[in-house]
This record gives structure tokens, C-alpha cells and sequence, in this order.
């Protein structure tokens, strides 16, 4: 250390020792109350200036080098010639598709083809807490919107949602936020009793099980729930905030147990289980594909499928027709054409290929192969985004702090995956709760808390995210890096219900989407519960030990109505309307029987032959939770009942 360095450091261990001082007698008034002076506890760091920036240098070269060996290990572009033949052909590399893709290339015989409109992924994007930071990327980001509405997402710019999907290898589990939920046993017991038989928690948990390696010390024995085998990590970030220990005694004070949602009961505070491994996020990318090259799985990638190819007279789906590089490439199959494309992609290319609601395609002037309700039961979490709370401490996490290699923060998270740079997008917590009977531990909760290690409004980008209108941009800019809090309360079981339409017969235009948020009078009604609830951890003792307070700003639409009435909060929940990307059942599974069903129990196409869907869009209803651990589950089960069908299942 040079001599000013050190100079600097004795003055600021100085100015440490005096403010302690000064801080003595507050202390022995309230004995809880910790005097933090950075996001790492009550002490200044242990390390020079000179020292993090050097240290971040030397991890940044690691970085790079690491990167370079991720590029190398991963699947190979390679571009079919047309008229190729495979056994299956899989559409979309994301959560499902490359999960899919995998376990059928385990199938030393069977020929699969994966075709991704994205590029490969790269490391940068799998630093956790740049989250939001790749949404704006459009080379992988689809950057769908939703048609303006006057009843939800009114305080975004021309009241359209912006719904974020993964246009990449990996697909959304490179752009999500990483939370590994399940849902409620009882929500796979109600798709089995909707028809839907071998899809009961019973048969559907050796699916989870199958694709987890679970990394949480005190979870790795629970053998009941959980397994090490698999090939997706599932891991509690190694860092995290002071937020999340007050969040969870918060949740204590109130009378909820910290439990592992993911096993017995689901009712609880805990610290959110990430895909992640060793700080770094786990895509399904890495989990299935990256280092595992088999020569009978071929990867095209930035290849933009544009419809399934159908023989009209057997109604046989026979291959795809894709765009890459300009050029227009046909691939069939000889087996199956497995549709992972997502819960807007799928239907968008069924309908482009004559399968949907057939007045609709009629409309679009598109020949009906099967009149199907594809689109339709369009569901999504969402969670009113204006609760942000001030702080008087500097233990919430901003960019601008974390981002200066004068401190440690990054030089931690390169050199030893440690640090505020592995929190899960900022997500660090995470609550069920019956908000309808404050009670119950053993049931169904309906609302989820997620605690954040800021508010939204701390990076213009989250903003920009969004896509929220000036009003609330100027409204809310004080907060840029400054410390705060934020809580999402989330619709656990929307009744309200939306739909996809195309456009365009034009495979690059974006289909039509409506969501209908907050359409059903009991959404409402339970959103505004859940407000209640995150408010009232707010003002536990827990919170208050950092001066947490409600920062009560509105928007002049909403300024009508009297603080904490109903109509105030439903008004605000329609102005500050949050996606949390789970997008789900436009391809519903259901019996034959069901006229608004797409796909049979093994996830079959009605009516046409050798097509299936293995994504989101299959969810009859939507799980009591997040989305990507059940469409790894729906991947795993899917892999399975195909390789069964073909006689490979034990081979």
C-alpha cells in the first residue's frame, strides 16, 4: 500500500472510530439497532482502493479466460441442409426445449435437431445480479408488448406491458431471475383432476427431483423432496443483504415459520432458492447442453422458425421451415416435431400453421388444418410495483455502489463468486401466505412476497425495463442510488385470463397479446391484500431497525382516492402493473372432452399427428409459484413419455 493510500485509509478508520463514538449513546437506547457503513457490516473494508482495483483487474482477465473456455465448450452452430431428415426436431432452446433436445440425444440411434432463433450465451449474462441489465439487449431479448389498455399497465408508456422473453440459447432462463419455486402440490393433484392423468404431484415429483441438484447444505438429505442428481443447481446465493435477515425476522415477528418451500409445506419466509451454481446463474443451457456433444445433436442457432410444415392429408406435422442467414431452410422429421417455443412463440407458429381458433385464421386468410382454441387461457404473475420504502442505512444494493472497483464488491464476486453480485436479480427473499386467513400454515397461499435488495426505481434501467411513463420516472427519480427498499406482493392464483391473436401472417411480425390483468373483481380484491400484508412487514421491528418508511407518491390519476382505501390500491395496481415473465397455458392440456384443451395428457396435438408441446403454454392452470422449475419438470416428463412412445424409454 502506497503512502497516501494508506493515509486514506487511517483517516477513514478515524472518522469510523469517532462516528462509533458519537453513535455510542443511540446505541445503548436501542441495542438492536446495528450502525452499518456498507453493504459488507459496521466495519470499513479490509482492503485499500488501490488493492479492489487491482483485484478486480486480475479477476476481470479470469473472466474473460473463463468465457472462452464457456464459448468453446458449448454446442456447435451447425446449419442443416435443407431437406435434411432427423428423428425429432425440437423448436426453441430454452428451459424446455434444451431439456428436451438433451435427454432425447441420449438416444444413441435417434437423430435430433434443436433450432434456437438466438445466439449462444456468454458468461457477462450469467453474472446474477445483471438481470435486468440483459433485458434491454435486443439480439436476445423477443421484447414483446402487450396492446394498450385502459384497465392495467396505464402508468406505462401508451398503457402497453412490456413482456421480456429470452431470444437465446437458454432461452428465458438467461434473462429470468433465477427463482427456483415448484408451486403447491395441490396445484399437479388439480391437473390430474381435470383429466389429465399421470400429471398428480405424485407422478410429476421424480421430474422435479430428476432434473435438481440441490446445493443447500441443509436440503442435500432430504432425499424425500430433494436430489443431488441432477443436472440443474439449485443454490442460496452466497451473499446477501441485511434486507433479507430483517425480512426474515420480519416474517417471524408476524408469526410465519422460515421453512423450505420446495418441500413439505409451502406456507413461510425464506431466503429464495436460485438456479445458480457457485454465484454464477445456471441456465438450461449450461445444465443440459454446454460440454455435452453428442454426435446425433445438431444445434442451428439464429434460426428463426417461420411454421411447421403439415401433410394436409394425413394432417401429420412432417418438419419445420426455418430463416437463417437469408436463406430458407426445410427440415423434416420422421418422428416428432416437439414445440418449445413458449407460451407466445408456440402459439404464434401453430396458428401460422393452420392450427387455432378457426375463425380466426380464416380471418388471417390462413387454411385451417385444426380448429383448436390455441391462444386462448392466456395466464401470468403479476405484482403491483409501487411499494418502495426509504432506508436509513447503506445495506440496500445500487449499482452505481457495487459497480465502483475502488471497493470490493466486484473484485469478490471475480475472484471468488462471492459478494452482492451473486443476489438473483435483486431478489433475495421471498414469503407465501394465505392473506384470507393469517392463520394457515398448511393450506394454499394466495399471495407471495418478494423482498428486494432495492427499489425498482434505484436504476433507470429497471425503469426503462418497465417502460413507465414520465410521470412516474420524475416521481420516483429521487431514488436513483439512494438507499431503499422495495416488496412485491404477487398474485399467487389469477382468475382474470387473456389471449394471443396474430397480426400478420408474417412470421417476424409479434402477435397480438391481451392479458386482461386484473380483469376478475377477486383478483382485485386479493391484490389488495397482499399490499396490506407488505406493509404491515414493513413496520415490523425487524424493518424498522433500518428506518424503513413508506414513500406514499402516486400518480395524479390515483391522487383521488383516500390513502390506503381499496380504490386507491386497485388504482395504483393499475398503473404499476409488473409482469413477473411467467406467461403461461395458451396450448392448454386437457381431455378430450375439454373443447378449450390443445394437447392430450401426453401432450399430443388433437388432430394432428407427430406434433406435441413441451413448454409453459401446456399449463392447464397456472402453478402457486414461478414457472421455470415446473417447465424443466414439464421437459423431464415430456422426454420421457416420447422416448416411451418410441420403445427407447429403457434402452
Amino acid at each position: 500500500m502506497n503512502l497516501r493510500g494508506g493515509l486514506v485509509l487511517a483517516i477513514s478508520r478515524l472518522v469510523f472510530f469517532l462516528a462509533v463514538v458519537i453513535f455510542h449513546d443511540q446505541s445503548r437506547v436501542n441495542a438492536q439497532q446495528r450502525q452499518y457503513v456498507n453493504l459488507y457490516g459496521t466495519e470499513d473494508f479490509n482492503s485499500s482502493a488501490v488493492e479492489n482495483v487491482l483485484g478486480t483487474g486480475m479477476g476481470l482477465i479470469n473472466f474473460l479466460y473463463n468465457n472462452q473456455r464457456f464459448q468453446q465448450s458449448a454446442q456447435p452452430d451447425v446449419t442443416p441442409a435443407s431437406n435434411s431428415q432427423y428423428d425429432f426436431i425440437v423448436v426453441g432452446a430454452g428451459t424446455a426445449g434444451a431439456t428436451i433436445a438433451s435427454r432425447l440425444s441420449e438416444i444413441g440411434d435417434a437423430k435430433v435437431l434443436l433450432i434456437e432463433a438466438g445466439p449462444e450465451e456468454t458468461l457477462i449474462m450469467d453474472i446474477p445480479i445483471l438481470a435486468s441489465f440483459m433485458q434491454p439487449v435486443d439480439e436476445i431479448n423477443w421484447k414483446y408488448e402487450t396492446e394498450p389498455s385502459d384497465t392495467y399497465c396505464t402508468g406505462m408508456k401508451e398503457h402497453r406491458c412490456r413482456w421480456p422473453r429470452g431470444k437465446v440459447m437458454g432461452g428465458s432462463s438467461v434473462l429470468n431471475y433465477m427463482i427456483a419455486t415448484r408451486g403447491n402440490p395441490v396445484d399437479y393433484d388439480r391437473w390430474a383432476q381435470m383429466g389429465n392423468p399421470g400429471w398428480a404431484f405424485k407422478d410429476v415429483l421424480k421430474y422435479f427431483k430428476k432434473m435438481e441438484n440441490i446445493q443447500i447444505p441443509e436440503l442435500r438429505n432430504d432425499r424425500e423432496y430433494h436430489s443431488t442428481e441432477g443436472p440443474v443447481s439449485i443454490d442460496n446465493a452466497p451473499f446477501h443483504t441485511p434486507l433479507l435477515t430483517a425480512f426474515l425476522e420480519g416474517g417471524q415477528e408476524l408469526g410465519y415459520p422460515l421453512l423450505d418451500y420446495n418441500g413439505r409445506k409451502q406456507i413461510g419466509f425464506a431466503q429464495v432458492q436460485s438456479t445458480m451454481y457457485r454465484g454464477y446463474r445456471m441456465s438450461s443451457n449450461k445444465a443440459y447442453l454446454v460440454g455435452k456433444r453428442r454426435p446425433n445433436l445438431h444445434v442451428t442457432k439464429m434460426s428463426m422458425v417461420h411454421k411447421i410444415l403439415i401433410d394436409r392429408g394425413s394432417k401429420r406435422a412432417v418438419g419445420v421451415q426455418f430463416m437463417k442467414n437469408n436463406r430458407r431452410i426445410s427440415v423434416y422429421a420422421t418422428k416428432e416435431v416437439i414445440m418449445c417455443a413458449g407460451a407466445i412463440g408456440t402459439p404464434q407458429l401453430l396458428m401460422l400453421s393452420g392450427i387455432g381458433p378457426a375463425e380466426h385464421l380464416k380471418e388471417m386468410g390462413i387454411e385451417v388444418v385444426q380448429d383448436l382454441r390455441v391462444g386462448d387461457n392466456l395466464m401470468d404473475h403479476i405484482v403491483y410495483g409501487g411499494l418502495t420504502f426509504t432506508i436509513n442505512q447503506p445495506v440496500s444494493l445500487s449499482m452505481l455502489t457495487i459497480s465502483d472497483i475502488s471497493k470490493p464488491y466486484f473484485r469478490d464476486f471475480l475472484q471468488s463468486n462471492n459478494g452482492p453480485a451473486t443476489i438473483s436479480g435483486g431478489c433475495e427473499g421471498i414469503a407465501f401466505a394465505d392473506v384470507d386467513d393469517p392463520t394457515n400454515r398448511d393450506g394454499l397461499p394466495n399471495i407471495e412476497l418478494l423482498s428486494l435488495v432495492s427499489s425498482i426505481y434505484t436504476y433507470k434501467t429497471t425503469m426503462d425495463n418497465f417502460g413507465f411513463n414520465d410521470e412516474i420516472v420524475q416521481k420516483f427519480s429521487s431514488f436513483q442510488h439512494t438507499p431503499s427498499w422495495g416488496v412485491f406482493p404477487l398474485l399467487l392464483r389469477p382468475n382474470s385470463r387473456g389471449w394471443i391473436r396474430l397480426k400478420s401472417k408474417d412470421a417476424n411480425v409479434k402477435p397480438m397479446i391481451v392479458a386482461n390483468y386484473l380483469d376478475d373483481p377477486e383478483d382485485r380484491r386479493v391484490l389488495v391484500k397482499g399490499i396490506r400484508l407488505a406493509l404491515q412487514v414493513s413496520r415490523t421491528k425487524a424493518m424498522q431497525q433500518f428506518g424503513v418508511t413508506f414513500y406514499n407518491k402516486t400518480t395524479s390519476e390515483c391522487e383521488k382516492y383516500p390513502f390506503d382505501s381499496d380504490d386507491y390500491w386497485v388504482c395504483n395496481a393499475r398503473t404499476q402493473t409488473l409482469t413477473i415473465y411467467h406467461y403461461s397455458g395458451t396450448c392448454k392440456m386437457g381431455p378430450p372432452e375439454d373443447p378449450t384443451a390443445v394437447v392430450d395428457p401426453t401432450l399430443k396435438v388433437y388432430g394432428v399427428k407427430g406434433l406435441r408441446v413441451a413448454d409453459a403454454s401446456m399449463m392447464p392452470e397456472i402453478p402457486l409459484g414461478h414457472t421455470n422449475i415446473p417447465a424443466y419438470m414439464v421437459a423431464e416428463k415430456a422426454a420421457d413419455m416420447i422416448k416411451e412412445e418410441w420403445g427407447y424409454l429403457n434402452r
